[in-house]
């Protein structure tokens, strides 16, 4: 798997009709507000021309790409963190994934309601904002309970961790989200099975209507400028449009695309967007009659990258056979490769290297 995203917003801002048109699924829309009462999980491909380069060469009897996963939670309102509308319920959905995706509502539309009556981006992101910040004070008020009765008792480990715990609480009760906090050496240690929804990194994904998403919106340059102060980013998407592409058939939605004067897609927007703002990589595998795409950090080492593959093949590594994608297209193949020099043999210290195309040597 990819990477696995966490999309939030307030009410009818149009979450599940991104999320509908993003993975083609089904979930229900609706113009009120708890739409959405169960989250939706969808999973899809991530487009990869670099996939289908390798496919087109070597004809693999099966093409696996890697994939993202979207989980779309119910709308937050202001009070969530205390219960207000469906609470924490629905807080707890986004705390496994690797990045939040924050949608906001950047149109206008009569026939849609919003939650608090007029719709202002920026007051949107800080109501958001607050009530994450509100749900991991509660969070780590707990840990700090338990971590306390632990200290008085003698645990050294309760002790190193007090101090982290007590910083973060600091920080989050002046309103700072935990990726912002200054980080001290036990602070990963201390807080990686808390799921803290503010260590998370953000993107925010601004629903525009056609004009806006064209270029003609002061709307989406003030979000622009608030999200570069939070160390965020921005994209913007046009619900509306996505959903319409996404009911093409696949042969015409870049026809579509070309005619409405744009580059790519909504998903593979988000997708480039997430991948540089967890700074992921890709790297290739070809096992028998297999070509799969993988998506690993950057900098990962070859005997973790293998062990994406299978745990079997980091416990038992021995090298990696490398040849880069550049190589491979243009020489025509591993065996080229091979002949030619461009292949090369890499020990454990080696990272992995976006666009490899990997041969894991192990034994078991």
């Amino acid at each position: 798997m990819g990477f696995k995203c966490g999309i939030i917003g307030l009410p009818n801002v149009g979450k599940s009709t991104i999320f509908n048109a993003l993975t083609a699924a089904c979930a229900e829309v609706a113009n009120y507000p708890f739409c959405t009462i169960e989250p939706n999980i969808g999973m899809v491909p991530v487009p990869d021309k670099r996939l289908d380069a390798i496919a087109r060469l070597i004809q693999p009897q099966k093409v696996t790409p890697t994939t993202m996963e979207f989980v779309d939670i119910a709308g937050l309102v202001q009070g969530a963190s205390r219960g207000e509308g469906l609470g924490n319920k629905f807080l707890g959905h986004i705390r496994e994934v690797d990045a939040v995706v924050h949608i906001v509502r950047c149109f206008e539309d009569p026939n849609v309601a919003h939650v608090d009556g007029s719709v202002d981006p920026i007051r949107d992101m800080d109501i958001v904002q607050m009530e994450l910040i509100l749900a991991d004070l509660e969070t780590i008020e707990r840990r700090i309970e338990k971590t306390d009765r632990l200290a008085k008792v003698g645990d050294k480990t309760a002790r190193k961790f007090m101090e982290v715990y007590q910083l973060i609480r600091e920080g989050l009760g002046k309103g700072i989200p935990v990726i912002h906090l200054e980080k001290h050496d036990d602070f990963d240690e201390a807080v990686q099975d808390l799921n803290l929804i503010t260590a998370k990194k953000m993107l925010i994904v601004a629903n525009v209507s056609e004009a806006i998403l064209k270029g003609n919106g002061e709307i989406l340059r003030a979000l622009e400028e608030k999200a570069a102060g939070e160390s965020s980013r921005v994209i913007s998407i046009c619900g509306d449009l996505e959903a319409e592409i996404a009911e093409l058939p696949a042969d015409e939605r870049a026809e579509f695309l070309k005619d409405m004067g744009l580059q790519e897609s909504g998903l593979e927007k988000l997708i480039h967007a997430g991948y540089g703002l967890l700074d992921l990589i890709t790297f290739y595998t070809t096992v028998g009659t297999e070509l799969r795409a993988w998506t690993i950090p950057r900098g990962t080492k070859a005997p973790q990258a293998a062990g994406k593959i299978h745990t079997d093949m980091e416990r038992g590594f021995i090298r990696a056979e490398i040849v880069h994608y550049d190589d491979f297209i243009q020489l025509g193949g591993m065996a080229a490769a091979r002949e030619s020099g461009r292949l090369h043999s890499e020990g454990k210290d080696y990272r992995i290297q976006d666009g490899d195309i990997a041969h894991i040597r192990f034994n078991v």
